[in-house]
């Protein structure tokens, strides 16, 4: 179980998650038993606290016990977060008598004071600095070690009521209920105990917990089952291999830019999008098809792109294609030209794709001046992509003995979309493991949706 960014899923979880929500728990009662003496220790005029803030002191003190009441709710919550965990785990004697603590509570401690001393150049100074951070950092260890056990004992008190609790009410149940109810729990792996992080070796996972653990995962591939997009079914079966990917570019056309820019799934996806949309003769609804199943894709294929792909450059060319698809999808525009049908009524399908090939042709001109190596502006991007794109669909097209029709464009360019994807997504498998096997804490809550949604 990859999804262990939720501190409730650790089996045996930190016993300073408890004792942080027992604390609280005891200072929010002094402060609070401290508002409520303060009206009480003054007697007329006669200030037994002898403070000259007088009637003042107790708003002094009602806002700190907000303050702490504030402080208290997170880590009593994630109190009984453990709790309802622990209640549902096999205890044993065990688990009451072995106040101890363990290696990693102590081990960078450890660390640094058997590490070397390398900054001082005298012997003598290096000797007495080494004795000094030893006695230091075992003073340190023995510090922690001491919280630690403290932290344990405290934490054995809500659990032991809790237990008490559970046990008494178990037993008067079993006087006033004869009917006995049994719980279904076969459709339970135990296997998945296999996967679950555990601290403490000796804590057996409850079925409850594997319940509660399953069932969070399968939240995740419920909703992207219910985000699934037909659309993109449909776009994908127009797919007959990866022809598409060969056939989009080609070596034989020349780039614009004076270097090379990186490629990706998603920019000749966006590019062909960009010609197919604005094909007139083509049905609305086709193209609103079109535009929804691109959308949808991409949003796999950033995914892949991310744990594939993370150098600065296709960082940079991913929040370009971001930005160049937001105008496509939401303003009908590439590269602030309005992609209208009207404007390309009355012109073949070949006059269309050299119009966009010109058009690139001048943006480049107009931007680049030779220098702009790192950080491409989307500008120079896009254009470099629709001018290969479009040569090579041309240079294909003048090889034909009849030019190439609207309707036969629009349906090349779905294919070749449709294969990009195709290709983009035998990826997946190898996506779905780099992001279950997040090393970020951080990250890992969000590697496992985007993994739940791949798989789906």
């Amino acid at each position: 179980m990859a999804e262990t960014s939720s501190p409730q899923f650790l089996m045996a979880c930190n016993p300073l998650s408890t004792a942080s929500g027992v604390i609280c728990v005891i200072i929010l009662v002094l402060n609070l038993l401290l508002v409520f003496e303060i009206p009480c220790g003054y007697h007329g005029e006669q200030k037994v606290y002898g403070s000259s803030y007088k009637w003042s002191i107790l708003f002094v003190a009602i806002t700190q016990s907000i303050g702490v009441l504030v402080g208290t709710v997170a880590p009593v919550f994630r109190c009984f977060s453990v709790l309802s965990f622990k209640l549902h785990n096999k205890w044993n004697m065990t688990h009451f008598m072995a106040i101890k603590v363990e290696k990693y509570w102590t081990q960078k401690l450890i660390e640094w004071k058997q590490s070397p001393i390398r900054f001082l150049s005298s012997p003598r100074s290096r000797t007495l600095a080494y004795n000094s951070k030893g006695i230091i950092l075992s003073l340190c260890i023995r510090l922690q070690q001491i919280i630690v056990i403290l932290c344990k004992v405290i934490s054995f008190i809500p659990t032991v009521i809790l237990i008490l609790f559970v046990y008494c009410w178990n037993s008067l149940k079993v006087r006033l209920v004869t009917q006995s109810v049994i719980f279904k729990t076969d459709n339970i792996d135990e296997g998945l105990s296999n996967y679950v992080l555990k601290i403490h070796d000796e804590v057996e996972l409850s079925e409850k917990t594997l319940t509660q653990i399953s069932n969070s995962m399968s939240s995740f591939i419920l909703k992207a089952e219910k985000e699934q997009s037909r659309d993109l079914l449909d776009l994908l079966e127009k797919s007959t291999g990866f022809k598409g990917v060969e056939t989009f570019d080609t070596d034989h056309v020349q780039p614009l830019l004076p270097f090379e820019s990186v490629n990706s799934w998603s920019l000749p996806i966006v590019t062909l999008t960009c010609i197919a949309i604005c094909l007139p003769n083509i049905n609305k609804d086709t193209i609103k098809r079109l535009l929804r199943s691109v959308g949808e894709g991409l949003s796999y294929t950033n995914i892949v792109e991310e744990s594939l792909n993370c150098e600065k450059e296709y960082v940079n060319i991913r929040k370009a294609i971001l930005i160049l698809w937001n105008e496509v999808e939401h303003k009908c525009k590439w590269l602030n030209k309005a992609l209208q049908k009207d404007d390309f009524s009355g012109k073949t399908a070949t006059e269309i794709l050299k119009w966009f090939s010109e058009r690139a042709k001048e943006i480049v001109r107009e931007i680049n001046r030779g220098e702009m190596v790192e950080n491409a502006p989307k500008e120079l991007i896009a254009a470099n992509s629709m001018y290969r794109i479009a040569e090579t669909i041309l240079r294909r097209d003048a090889s034909n003995a009849v030019p190439i029709t609207k309707k036969q464009l629009f349906a090349l360019l779905n294919g070749m979309i449709a294969d990009i994807f195709s290709a983009c997504f035998t990826n997946i498998p190898h996506v779905i493991t780099v992001k279950c096997q997040e090393s970020v804490i951080e990250k890992r809550e969000a590697g496992v949706k985007d993994a739940a949604k791949v798989f789906w």
